[in-house]
């Protein structure tokens, strides 16, 4: 029986909460049972980060961690509470096996992959790294597949800022992941804040296309709401309005992601949640989208 509380000191609790302010504070505005699934999820997927994101980069743990999953999910029995509980989750929902595969080929190329040259090889990587979150957080909240494309779009948009947002940070790591043809369009080279200091003027214009296409890719999502009860709406419109608050304060200053992480404080999360509750309340759901819960 899968207990229906993740204890604040449990290893899937710390995990998330350590891993994503927006995701994290979303999420407690779910109902208590897609809570405790989506704390399951995100466990799994945050371990398996760490790994990779770690200075020096932990190889070894992330290759013991794959492994023990491929075990686990072929009937062996594991210590490990986290890739218990997503192989149980996976079970229980239906999850695609090729997904998971998908996000730890991605995990596996933070390894050894350092720049993407064009948007295409990014959208293979964010396939993995992203869009496969979005498709877990359907079969979570029990969404009709005809969702599942703006689901992919939306995990999609939401690390594109990410990407745009932790450029320093990336940096440190020494990956570099918006796509490096685009950005020589802009007579850049690379990254690097001194190259970019010179040139303030074209980087600037660069962030604002890359802001300008996770726009796009935004708006494509939100057509997906529909299929969202509203139940679920409020957490998963009230993480997206923070992603889009982090867009708008980036667009109006790209050079600002050298200087500081842009993140919405929680009280601006818990704002944003509130006014999603009457936003959902009046949001009107098709006839049949709620007989999916």
């Amino acid at each position: 029986m899968v207990q229906r509380k993740i204890p604040v000191d449990s290893e899937i609790f710390r995990l998330f909460k350590r891993g994503s302010t927006t995701y994290f504070n979303s999420t407690l505005f779910f109902p208590e049972d897609v809570r405790v699934n989506v704390f399951r999820l995100y466990a799994f997927l945050r371990k398996a980060d760490d790994f990779v994101d770690r200075v020096p980069q932990d190889a070894e743990g992330f290759y013991r961690f794959r492994t023990e999953y491929e075990r686990a999910v072929n009937g062996y029995e594991t210590s490990d509470i986290v890739v218990k509980e997503f192989v149980a989750l996976s079970r229980e929902k239906g999850f695609d096996p090729s997904w998971a595969e998908a996000f730890l080929d991605a995990m596996e190329a933070d390894l050894y992959k350092r720049v993407y040259n064009t948007l295409e090889e990014l959208l293979v990587y964010m396939y993995g790294s992203a869009e496969v979150v979005g498709l877990y957080m359907a079969k979570i909240m029990g969404l009709k597949e005809e969702s599942f494309i703006y689901a992919r779009h939306l995990g999609r948009a939401m690390q594109y800022i990410n990407f745009i947002r932790d450029i320093q940070e990336d940096l440190a790591l020494g990956r570099q992941y918006l796509p490096l043809n685009e950005l020589k369009q802009y007579g850049i080279q690379s990254l690097d804040p001194v190259e970019v200091y010179i040139k303030r003027k074209q980087f600037s214009q660069f962030i604002r296309e890359q802001i300008r296409r996770y726009f796009e890719w935004q708006r494509f999502a939100e057509e997906g709401y529909k299929y969202i009860p509203y139940r679920y709406l409020i957490p998963i419109k009230t993480a997206a309005d923070m992603y889009k608050l982090t867009a708008k304060i980036i667009y109006r200053n790209p050079w600002i992601v050298y200087r500081r992480k842009v993140k919405p404080q929680k009280a601006r999360i818990v704002y944003a949640a509130y006014a999603n509750f009457v936003y959902a309340l009046r949001y009107k759901i098709p006839a049949g989208v709620l007989s999916c819960t």
